[in-house]
């Protein structure tokens, strides 16, 4: 199957171009002005963007909580993820006390089938001891060079010893190790202050963990990565003093990455006030205003790496397991199928990034720090034909129920945006047509070779 992207902007490092793109059997052909080669299929992307395909950093479908399970699986989830113009997601692959990593993989393999878009998986390890270092191998084989570790909740948790010697003997293997970052005790501590306040709904979730929750953590973790010599990576980060944090590092000589998500950029912590406030409930919560600002200039300033959306969706019902307790609202929102609607609008087209960022921070960036460039991440000969044209006049209304995610709201309700993925081609298949899911089930999964390590 041969198809041709006549007319578009191709966008690369060096911005957009007008070009042709060739692609033959899942892989890019050509890119070049005005071809005239033969095609089975033709789409005319005059006036839109060519993209990279988008990669999704942070995603949890299928994720067992104990007391309730994420509204969206893998089928569900990666239908909207390619609606949005992602086709990869990195998902975590979930090794919990007693189980192993091969036990978590072979588990994550099966959720993942039937999947819409290309998948990969991360290794979020809850436990750090012989019988998971020795695994380390084994996982790299199998094309699992990421791993992620928590500092918070009592099942996932491990201490700051295991993260120095986890990121030690990963960053050995150029693998990388991305952490939650709270601090734990000082969480649970605000938790009780809450509740001896009287203080039980949503409101009380940002009040539980306040930035300097979030600072300490990241600044501790850079502490730990300078001493064991590895990369730091720290997953959808929220706050100005976090950010601050990576600065200081940075400064020091340190290898970071850093991710953010669209929920930390349009949204703020007056939500949890209103009356459907459980719906905003997640971890990190919602920031304020200044917050925004600060990763926004960030991401212009080409400070965060990548853009994910820690999409980890429940319905309204499973949110009301909280309504008395907000500890028991399960964290999480849906936003897989509106990150790249919503970078475009409140960073390119208020002109605080230009299109060739965007692509980078949704795409280019986690090709090369996930170990996937140039396979994917590109627009380039013998690239993966996964490819996103994408309309910058496109104008949406978000809102759950047109959504493909399998949750009844959505963080972004009647938000507003510009621009949107109308066609998506995965694997070569043209899975997405003028904003319509035509072709279900086109995923594989990715295997990944270890990270590049740009930042190095």
């Amino acid at each position: 199957m041969r198809i041709l992207i006549r007319n578009g902007l191709v966008v690369g490092d060096g911005g957009a171009v007008s070009a042709d793109v060739l692609t033959e059997d899942g892989t890019i052909l050509r890119v070049a002005p005005q071809i005239g080669e033969a095609h089975d299929v033709c789409i005319d992307a005059a006036g839109c963007y060519v993209m990279p395909g988008f990669i999704d950093t942070h995603t949890h479908f299928d994720l067992d909580l104990g007391t309730t399970v994420t509204a969206d699986n893998f089928v569900t989830g990666t239908r909207a993820a390619v609606l949005g113009g992602t086709t990869t997601v990195l998902d975590f692959a979930t090794q919990d006390r007693g189980m192993t990593m091969q036990d978590a993989l072979d588990l994550w393999h099966k959720k993942a089938q039937g999947s819409s878009c290309n998948y990969g998986f991360h290794m979020a390890v809850s436990e750090w001891n012989d019988a998971r270092i020795g695994e380390i191998p084994s996982m790299i084989r199998q094309g699992v060079t990421s791993f992620k570790m928590y500092m918070v909740y009592d099942a996932m948790r491990v201490d700051d010893g295991a993260i120095y010697d986890a990121l030690r003997r990963t960053a050995a293997e150029d693998c990388i190790i991305g952490v939650h970052c709270e601090n734990y005790d000082l969480l649970r501590q605000r938790i009780l202050e809450c509740r001896s306040a009287g203080l039980s709904g949503p409101t009380a979730h940002p009040l539980s963990r306040p930035n300097i929750v979030e600072a300490e953590a990241v600044a501790r973790l850079m502490r730990i990565a300078e001493l064991a010599e590895a990369p730091a990576w720290v997953v959808h980060l929220s706050t100005r003093e976090g950010l601050e944090e990576a600065r200081r590092a940075r400064l020091r000589g340190q290898e970071v990455y850093l991710e953010t998500c669209p929920q930390y950029l349009v949204l703020d912590d007056s939500a949890y006030a209103a009356e459907d406030g459980a719906r905003f409930v997640l971890s990190p919560p919602l920031r304020k205003p200044a917050d925004a600002e600060a990763i926004l200039t960030a991401m212009a300033q080409d400070e965060i790496d990548v853009i994910g959306t820690d999409h980890c969706s429940f319905t309204m019902a499973q949110k009301a397991l909280g309504k008395d307790d907000f500890t028991k609202i399960p964290n999480g929102g849906a936003g897989v199928q509106n990150r790249a609607a919503l970078i475009h609008t409140c960073a390119v087209q208020t002109g605080r990034m230009t299109v060739a960022q965007m692509a980078e921070q949704l795409s280019g960036n986690a090709a090369r720090i996930f170990g996937m460039y140039p396979k994917k991440g590109c627009i380039a000969e013998g690239s993966d034909a996964d490819i996103v044209i994408f309309d910058p006049k496109a104008e949406r209304t978000i809102s759950w129920r047109t959504n493909a995610h399998n949750c009844d709201n959505s963080p972004y309700e009647g938000m507003r945006t510009v621009g949107a993925a109308r066609d998506v081609i995965v694997n070569g298949v043209l899975a997405v047509q003028n904003g319509t899911l035509v072709q279900e089930g086109a995923g594989r999964y990715v295997f990944r070779g270890r990270s590049q390590r740009p930042n190095r």
